[in-house]
């Protein structure tokens, strides 16, 4: 394998819920003392970067903030640069939209230009029924992944997928997703790391989010076997990865091969 940095999923691909993968942290280990350049890509926008980063710290993951690269960092970046000075109305959790505030996006609950649409644990009725009000009335839709269930350390939970397609059922409105496989985050991540895109590889457990993103933007993957995604759910797939192992422990004998 020929590669000039990894992006690497969380969820399902170095830990699953609250615990590390086995041997996730020594690969990063590895990466580090070969000195290949890595970002690790979550779609999770239920807490802020700060909280991920911590989260792999303390799983000892040798890593800095820096090398963590969320779908909400990504979703305040693209509504920075497509969308300068309007407003949003966000569903988020408290400390989501504090970091939204702090990178310098009005918030609003009053005719918003954006409802912003995130992984939100604490959402409720009156979040999702003025969300919908707002877009009936013009407001724009951006969301930060479409991820339909968010792994936990023994099942899964809902995600953001559901209330994608509920708001464009309800209001014919079409949403603005961000996340994997946008390869938005794609861009982002490999400028993160001062590489070509082109020679990046993506490392994930999601056929339809982190190999998808890969094989639309024509460069290489790995698809891990310790999340979501079993050998029965490849074999019916038309995506594609490059390789296929049990987890990131496996990768270090791919790039001395």
């Amino acid at each position: 394998m020929k590669v000039s940095g990894f992006m690497i999923d969380m969820d399902g691909t170095v830990y699953k819920g609250g615990d590390p993968i086995p041997g996730a942290a020594d690969f990063i280990s590895y990466l580090k003392e070969k000195g290949i350049p890595f970002v690790f890509l979550t779609n999770n926008s239920s807490a802020p970067r700060s909280f991920y980063y911590e989260r792999v710290r303390k799983m000892g993951f040798d890593v800095t903030e820096d090398n963590v690269l969320t779908s909400n960092i990504a979703a305040i970046r693209y509504v920075l640069d497509r969308y300068p000075g309007k407003s949003i109305y966000p569903i988020a959790s408290d400390a989501v939209t504090e970091e939204i505030r702090t990178a310098g996006i009005p918030i609003t609950d009053k005719d918003p230009d954006i409802v912003y649409l995130t992984f939100d644990r604490t959402i409720d009725y009156k979040k999702i029924n003025d969300g919908y009000h707002f877009l009936l009335g013009g407001s724009r839709l951006v969301a930060t992944h479409p991820d339909d269930v968010c792994p936990t350390e023994d099942s899964y939970d809902v995600d953001i997928g559901p209330f994608i397609r509920l708001y464009e059922s309800l209001t014919g409105c079409v949403a603005e997703v961000v996340g994997k496989p946008n390869r938005l985050m794609l861009d982002m991540a490999a400028s993160e790391m001062g590489i070509d895109p082109a020679g990046a590889v993506m490392v994930g457990d999601r056929l339809y989010t982190d190999i998808r993103m890969a094989e639309d933007a024509g460069i290489g993957s790995v698809l891990v076997l310790s999340g979501e995604t079993c050998r029965k759910d490849l074999e019916g797939s038309d995506i594609r990865p490059t390789y296929v192992v049990d987890s990131v422990a496996d990768i270090p004998s791919l790039l001395e091969e």
